[in-house]
């Protein structure tokens, strides 16, 4: 029977699922089992399937990693909670040097899953509030995915678990109990690398993931009810890897390219998605390929300076305005 959830509740059953379904699946985090979670995501978690499956840790992100790891090649498959997704800068060694080569240098799988909290949204500060995709989209052996929707996050929960190597899975913490989204059952599992297209369009083709994907939303909407302009949405759902072929067919259909995120300018996943469209696409485009994105700062305390910092629906709509008119 369909029912009305939000995305922290979707998240919910997604690791449930997997904890049911598997029992060499387990979550290691900070808080997360007496406590139930900085957000009470794991909320009753330790009760129902005990110390052994839902381990508290110390403040320790790179134990917590590197105890995955192992984990991991041991046969398990272990679900790390960073508390705010932030503190994952501890781990780079170990996920960038050792569990994202190990399959290269000897056959050998990490089958582990690193997610939390990212991004903006609720006035958090510089700590609390990165997205750090851009960190590790350099290191190839690490898959990356940033669900935007209540149904994805479950499904592509699912993806990450099952696959047999490391994947950072970015949930935005501004849509944990903001978004809603009316469902009935669970999902598919969605692996790594699948975009979808969010809204289908003529004029302008509007690259994004994540939470932008709604501002996104509702600047087309505006775009074209206003102007009629229409626009086309390519929800990226993965970063690493790309989903190139959904990419070029979109540039191909509407010639004007406009890509969105949440991370700073310079050096975020725009830059490489602007360059593969300006490589492979080139005599397709009617207009150079346009981005908007976080400006290049830490992201403010102060509610008017992050929501300033970062890309918002008016500037979207401008943007949009401009290529149109290009």
């Amino acid at each position: 029977m369909a029912e009305t959830i939000t995305y922290l509740e979707s998240l919910q059953r997604a690791l449930t699922q997997v904890l049911d379904e598997d029992p060499t699946t387990f979550i290691m985090g900070e808080d997360i089992g007496a406590y139930g979670g900085a957000f009470k995501l794991t909320d009753g978690f330790l009760q129902k399937y005990g110390e052994n499956r839902i381990i508290d840790s110390p403040i320790v992100e790179t134990g917590l990693v590197g105890a995955a790891i192992g984990a991991g090649m041991a046969g398990l498959k272990p679900i790390v909670e960073m508390q705010f997704i932030d503190f994952i800068s501890c781990t780079f060694n170990q996920l960038t040097n050792f569990a994202a080569t190990c399959h290269f240098r000897w056959g050998q799988n990490v089958p582990i899953v690193v997610r939390g909290p990212s991004g903006g949204g609720v006035h958090a500060g510089p700590f609390h509030s990165q997205m750090v995709e851009s960190f590790f989209l350099n290191t190839p052996g690490i898959k990356i995915v940033v669900p935007a929707t209540v149904s994805d996050v479950h499904g592509m929960l699912l993806g990450a678990v099952a696959d047999p190597n490391p994947v950072l899975f970015l949930e935005q913490k501004g849509l944990y109990r903001t978004l809603k989204e009316e469902v009935d059952g669970p999902p598919e599992a969605v692996p790594p690398g699948v975009a979808r297209i969010h809204r289908s369009g003529e004029k302008i083709s509007v690259i994004t993931w994540g939470a932008m994907l709604h501002r996104c939303s509702a600047a087309a909407e505006k775009a074209q009810n206003d102007w009629g302009i229409s626009c086309e949405i390519l929800d990226l759902r993965s970063l690493c890897p790309l989903d190139l072929d959904a990419i070029y067919e979109t540039v191909r259909k509407t010639g004007k390219v406009l890509v969105i995120h949440e991370d700073n300018l310079t050096g975020g996943a725009g830059s490489e998605i602007a360059a593969r469209i300006g490589e492979h696409c080139f005599e397709d485009l009617d207009a150079p390929v346009r981005r908007i994105a976080a400006m290049d700062v830490p992201i403010p305390y102060a509610a008017s300076l992050e929501d300033a910092s970062l890309p918002d629906e008016n500037r979207i709509l401008e943007e949009i305005r401009q290529l149109s008119a290009w």
